[in-house]
């Protein structure tokens, strides 16, 4: 198949079937320093994109082939230059049953309201705001200059507060870019007007296009604190080895009444006691659990 590829299984999202709108080349107008994609001259458009009918035939053939948890549009690059995407998201609406239907975005094109409709029509909106910061965001994400980050921040709290669906928010941390308590701190105050669904904070998992280098667990999970308010995930491939705490029953209430936990983040901060001290309030109905993105939080009730 051309478009389609996986599943695959995703961190976020669960076992995630692809449609890659750009096949042939990488169609951007980022050129952000984690990509993991080539290197490429940034654009505003996707060369020769897909006739609908043609992604569609081989959704349906891959949907009976495979189990999967969500349909994915993504691109070699950024999926909302491609200029049929209305079209597209109606015609796999049609078809999806109880899938769910997602897409990956850097939010370049968040500020327009023809996209910010488009969006709306799926079940998860994956959008990436990385600083809310000028200096930083052109240093991380490299943009065409025509791109501004306020007007990215205005789209983003425009579509929370007309859309219905799930935005997930995604901060990617490099070191030495936008890793200091400060850009975090002003994240803060932007995230909490925006008020996503959730917030995914992670960092570098594959080889980037350039010279950049991750954080740990431990760092993302300190940087995290600074977002208050919010359904955090922090995304992780494997168990961390960090200092696991100890906490009473009630600073598990307060903790989790002001950060939602994952499976992941139970077993990365809580120590043997305390994971039992956690079991037992769920089992008595003070904690709670919601599923956001596919991926189950826990919190107060």
């Amino acid at each position: 198949m051309k478009y389609i590829f996986g599943p695959l299984a995703s961190r976020r999202f669960g076992m995630s079937l692809g449609i890659d709108l750009s096949p042939d080349e990488k169609s951007c107008n980022f050129d952000c320093i984690y990509c993991e994609l080539a290197k490429a001259i940034k654009t505003d458009k996707i060369t020769n994109p897909p006739k609908v009918d043609e992604v569609i035939a081989e959704l349906k053939e891959a949907m009976c082939k495979f189990d999967f948890d969500v349909i994915t549009i993504t691109a070699n690059g950024e999926p909302t230059l491609y200029p049929y995407l209305d079209e597209l998201i109606d015609a796999i609406n049609e078809i999806k049953g109880e899938k769910k239907l997602l897409i990956l975005s850097n939010a370049s094109t968040i500020e327009r309201q023809d996209v910010r409709d488009s969006l709306a029509k799926l079940d998860i909106v994956k959008l990436s705001l990385d600083s809310a910061n000028e200096t930083t965001f052109k240093k991380i994400d490299r943009p065409m200059n025509s791109i501004e980050l306020k007007n990215i921040i205005d789209g983003l709290i425009k579509y929370s507060q007309d859309s219905n669906n799930e935005l997930v928010l995604e901060v990617l941390v490099v070191k030495g870019i936008n890793d200091k308590v400060e850009e975090f701190t002003l994240l803060n105050r932007v995230i909490n007007e925006i008020n996503p669904a959730r917030v995914d904070i992670s960092t570098i998992d594959r080889p980037p296009a350039y010279n950049v280098e991750p954080l740990s667990y431990e760092e993302l999970h300190e940087l995290a604190k600074e977002i208050k308010n919010q359904t955090l995930f922090i995304a992780s491939r494997k168990n961390i080895d960090a200092k696991k705490e100890s906490f009473s029953e009630d600073e598990i209430l307060k903790t989790l009444s002001k950060r939602p936990f994952t499976k992941e983040d139970i077993e990365n901060v809580f120590n043997t006691k305390t994971k039992e001290r956690f079991e037992s309030l769920l089992a008595t109905g003070k904690i709670e659990i919601v599923k956001v993105g596919n991926i189950d939080f826990f919190r107060t009730v």
